[in-house]
């Protein structure tokens, strides 16, 4: 199959979208439609034909990069990416700006984190996990097309935290899998902590043993004495923790003794400053949005860096010579770069960069080098580097098919409505090219998280619906969405989950005030809890949309909390409700898509990845089940070989084909 689908790509980049002549169908498949991948159960969608596939094929070969590491001594570094034969991304070395990447890893499950050994880059060590299971292990790899070495045992999941500073041995986290406890499930879940010399795996050390999940780490500091700790208690309450890696005691340094108690602020670490003094990090404890900040370990003084920037840092890199502290700044869904002395605290010129929103920071080591992800609406993402007083330098070119004109996408708006209490609620709309005339047919799109964000960038594939069909786009932030602040964030924790539901009620109002969309013709849909969102929306909306598309989301809160791994329960009931406490399991049953599913009378898209440790896939089963039963099309598909959304290109071809036959079924008709 996927022989045939390559050379007709390599003839659309050849000859243009329109100037190939096929000898033989785009892929394998039969006279009435597309073969379905290996590990593919399709139910209720019918054949996709030949002719979608050739249409569509473009929009799938929109390939783009992303920055991992740099190496620790030479100006080279690490980037992931899905090349033409690769079915999923994988890890990528890069010798020089614009050379060919070389590629390190292969096979069916995607590679995109991994670390050079830090003294000398000796080897890389990788992360990856099986079939979408997240149960991630760690390999080392010693040089391009040698076998890696597994370092860690599949009866646990474990993340490669950070190296140490003198010596090349790393630290990383395991936690228990529910496969492995009697019973299927587990009460208590700690973290362990290892000190592991890639080398000699069999003489990992145990560090600690921390008290349930929510643990990670990011740097020790620079004699190795201090491991900085983070523990995410709930979206709008987290802790900062100094780990002695001598002795194996911890104390938290944030909130404070002197601060009161619960605090309900976020506080994750950063780095520490060369000399020790230090401990760079991003907290909310001042106001809504999140700063940049650092704490002087000695006396718990905390100094503020960037509150002259009233949005939400997402990220920061501290420059290896202390010189410098690079952050990103989420501005209404674009991120932008803000440099700051670390000598004053004092704002520095940002180096002149591509027009774009960035992602993924790293200084290197040496020589202080920043690279970058910039993505903007026609382009993937491309890593670029920049330093002071130099002009910026693409090391990665975005991979376009010939004859698509990405040029010619439209840009995203931000548009806002007010909601039912007279909330603000905004969002992103994308409006088809002009030669699509009248008023468009309209996909809601939800994100999932819930704490996340429609943020401005590249939509992939997505262009399809609106370059091809002239389907307008809306992308809403409904409340509970990060980057509007830690207020805006929890107004759908509990017994206010509905009241998200009611925003999208809100935007259906917005939508048929609106001259160039169509109120009649609006298709929702969503991935993870946006899954959930969509659902929500069918069942309290039916008459005001033509059906809904639900990937990978929760349909019933109690059957989700019991079955999600363990190791991610107790932060979820923060999120959604302790189905323990007196009437919240009442409360959960009487919201949930399940309970409400014979108001869903419009059609029903649903997909699910049988490995899903987040969602399990019983929760596509059942809203399935009980949709048909009440006389309503439900379309599924499950990938066997996938866990929370699809990875592997061929079962995202897929989905995107049969997405595009559902819009055709009922959107566009």
């Amino acid at each position: 199959m996927r022989g045939a689908w390559f050379a007709a790509v390599a003839c659309a980049a050849a000859a243009g979208l329109n100037g190939c002549q096929w000898a033989a169908p785009l892929v394998a498949g039969t006279p009435t439609g597309a073969a379905v991948p290996p590990g593919l159960r399709v139910e209720g969608v019918p054949p996709v034909p030949l002719s979608l596939v050739r249409q569509a094929a473009p929009y799938t070969e929109l390939r783009g990069h992303t920055v991992v590491d740099w190496h620790p001594t030479k100006r080279e570094m690490l980037v992931s990416h899905r090349a033409p034969d690769a079915t999923t991304a994988q890890l990528y070395r890069l010798s020089n700006p614009l050379d060919q990447p070389q590629a390190l890893t292969h096979g069916a499950d995607p590679v995109t984190r991994a670390r050079y050994e830090p003294l000398a880059g000796r080897y890389v060590v990788f992360e990856r996990a099986s079939g979408g299971s997240e149960v991630t292990q760690l390999y080392r790899l010693d040089a391009p097309g040698a076998e890696p070495v597994a370092l860690t045992t599949p009866d646990e999941r474990h993340a490669l935290l950070t190296w140490l500073n003198t010596r090349s041995e790393l630290i990383h986290a395991s936690v228990p899998l529910d496969r492995t406890a009697d019973g299927g499930s587990r009460a208590q879940v700690n973290t362990t902590l290892w000190l592991l010399d890639p080398q000699h795996p069999d003489r990992r050390r145990r560090l600690a043993v921390l008290p349930g999940s929510g643990w990670y780490a990011t740097r020790t500091s620079r004699d190795d004495r201090w491991l900085a700790l983070g523990r995410h208690r709930s979206a709008n309450a987290s802790e900062i923790w100094l780990l002695d890696l001598s002795s194996g005691e911890r104390r938290r340094v944030l909130p404070g003794t002197a601060d009161p108690a619960p605090m309900q602020a976020t506080h994750a670490p950063l780095d520490f400053s060369a000399d020790g003094r230090y401990l760079y990090l991003l907290t909310d404890r001042h106001g809504e949005f999140r700063e940049l900040a650092r704490l002087e370990i000695a006396n718990g003084r905390l100094e503020r860096i960037s509150h002259d920037t009233p949005w939400d840092i997402t990220e920061a890199s501290l420059s290896h010579d202390d010189r410098e502290v690079v952050a990103l700044a989420n501005v209404a869904g674009r991120r932008e770069l803000r440099r700051y002395s670390t000598a004053t605290l004092a704002p520095l010129p940002a180096p002149d960069l591509p027009v774009g929103s960035l992602a993924a920071l790293r200084h290197h080591r040496v020589s202080g080098e920043l690279a970058l992800v910039v993505t903007h609406a026609r382009s993937p993402g491309q890593v670029w580097s920049a330093e002071p007083g130099r002009s910026a330098q693409a090391w990665t070119q975005p991979s376009v098919p010939a004859g698509l004109d990405t040029a010619s996408f439209t840009e995203q708006q931000v548009v806002r409505w007010k909601s039912f209490d007279g909330l603000e609620i905004s969002g992103l709309l994308t409006m088809p090219p002009p030669r699509h005339t009248g008023r468009r047919p309209v996909l809601v799109h939800i994100h999932g998280g819930p704490e996340a964000q429609a943020s401005v960038g590249f939509l992939g594939r997505t262009q399809y619906y609106a370059q091809e069909l002239g389907v307008a786009i809306v992308q809403p932030n409904v409340r509970g969405s990060s980057g509007f602040g830690k207020r805006f964030l929890t107004l759908d924790n509990g017994r206010q989950r509905e009241d998200a539901a009611r925003d999208i009620g809100a935007l259906l109002d917005w939508i048929a005030t609106q001259p160039q969309l169509d109120p009649t013709r609006v298709l929702v849909s969503g991935g993870s809890y946006g899954g959930y969102m969509a659902l929500a929306v069918a069942a309290r909306y039916p008459e005001r949309i033509v059906g809904a598309i639900d990937v990978v989301g929760i349909s019933h809160f109690l059957t989700f909390l019991k079955n999600t791994e363990s190791y991610r329960r107790d932060l979820r009931r923060v999120e959604y409700g302790d189905e323990r406490e007196p009437g919240m399991a009442e409360f959960l049953d009487r919201i949930s898509p399940l309970t409400q599913a014979h108001r869903i009378t419009r059609p029903l898209m649903v997909v699910q990845g049988r490995n899903d440790p987040r969602v399990p896939y019983t929760e596509a089963e059942q809203i399935v089940a009980r949709v048909r039963a009440n006389g309503t099309a439900a379309w599924y598909l499950r990938a066997d070989d996938e866990g929370h959304g699809f990875a592997r290109q061929d079962n995202q071809d897929y989905q995107f084909w049969a997405t595009v036959l559902f819009m055709q079924h009922t959107l566009l008709r």
